[in-house]
């Protein structure tokens, strides 16, 4: 579900639903000035960062999911590309450096107006911490991540895919789509 922009951010007066000219949706249009406003899916960029043969997780200090584990990930912000924001976000919820960033994973998901953005990297001398969004981190084999702890869907999906592509040695850019279900 799309909520609507009610106000105009370029000079306040009400917006309304109509197709621009040119388009073929409808779109909130600033009825004083004419600026289209555009609502496009938000880009969440991380890495599945490993050291010798273990995954980096965290455990998330922020909602949602408080209190679960993750990879290192988060919003990608404006001036950045998607692997300096996956690295920027490993900085900041492990306090790891991320090397050599390889395209892994890319998912949509439309329900929730998302798409997440995974490299494979390596971290920087093997080091890590805890950052300000994290309670904990560390370095997991495959047998000790916390699998029933996890945070998101796309982190055990992610995971999954991950270890089975390293017990074939081959490590394709894969691309999904994932769909949840609407609440009424």
């Amino acid at each position: 579900m799309i909520l609507p922009i009610h106000y105009c951010s370029s000079c306040g007066s009400k917006t309304a639903r109509s197709i621009p000219e040119g388009e073929d949706r409808e779109r909130d249009v600033c009825q004083q000035c004419g600026v289209i406003h555009y609502l496009n899916p938000k880009v969440i960029v991380g890495c599945l960062a490993e050291h010798q043969g273990r995954i980096l997780l965290c455990k998330r200090a922020i909602e949602p999911r408080y209190g679960l584990w993750t990879l290192p990930a988060g919003f990608m912000e404006n001036g950045e590309t998607t692997a300096e924001g996956a690295a920027r976000e490993t900085r900041e919820e492990a306090a790891a450096v991320a090397e050599n960033l390889c395209l892994y994973h890319l998912f949509d998901v439309p329900q929730i107006n998302q798409v997440y953005v995974f490299y494979r990297c390596g971290i920087q001398n093997g080091e890590f911490g805890v950052g300000p969004e994290s309670l904990d981190s560390g370095l997991y084999t495959p047998d000790e991540i916390p699998w029933d702890k996890l945070a998101f869907p796309v982190v055990k999906e992610l995971l999954e895919k991950f270890l089975s592509d390293t017990e074939k040695g081959s490590y394709p850019i894969r691309q999904s789509v994932i769909r949840h279900p609407r609440k009424r």
